[in-house]
């Protein structure tokens, strides 16, 4: 998965300075997943802070693909009217049901204290998460190589 983000911002980094930072937001937000990696028997508390830095960074990379990163995509498709617009309507409904997921899990493990399956709960979140956000980056993938990259020369 980090491999993948690492092309990605080789593919596309330097071109705009908003998906720069948001893939570079992805990266952050590979690693602090992969930080979280407990077993079962894992002490709560060691796990607590390591959680809520990665909460934060999810809600922050979510929010930011939907109300900056695909809003400029979108805007661009548009402004070149060359079928983009269509394909990111297909494409971001998709990507919204990995949004819900992430905001769920934020809510849920917002204080793991409260959280009755606590550590062994988490375990099982975080993998399913992990797998919804993989296809997410893959799909957000195809919109920058569909809506932006065909248009980095024309745009810059």
């Amino acid at each position: 998965m980090l491999n993948n983000c690492e092309s990605a911002k080789q593919r596309w980094g330097g071109v705009n300075d908003l998906i720069d930072k948001w893939l570079k937001e992805r990266q952050d937000l590979i690693v602090k997943l992969c930080d979280l990696s407990v077993k079962p028997g894992s002490s709560q508390e060691n796990t607590v802070e390591r959680l809520q830095s990665f909460c934060q960074i999810l809600v922050d990379y979510v929010s930011v693909g939907h109300f900056e990163v695909y809003e400029q995509l979108l805007n661009e498709a548009a402004e070149f009217n060359d079928g983009g617009t269509e394909l990111a309507n297909k494409i971001i409904p998709q990507i919204q049901s990995s949004t819900e997921l992430a905001l769920n899990f934020n809510d849920r493990f917002d204080d793991i204290h409260k959280v009755d399956d606590g550590i062994e709960g988490l375990i099982l979140e975080l993998d399913n998460l992990g797998k919804t956000l993989e296809d997410r980056f893959e799909l957000e993938d195809v919109l920058i190589e569909a809506l932006h990259k065909t248009h980095a020369d024309s745009v810059a």
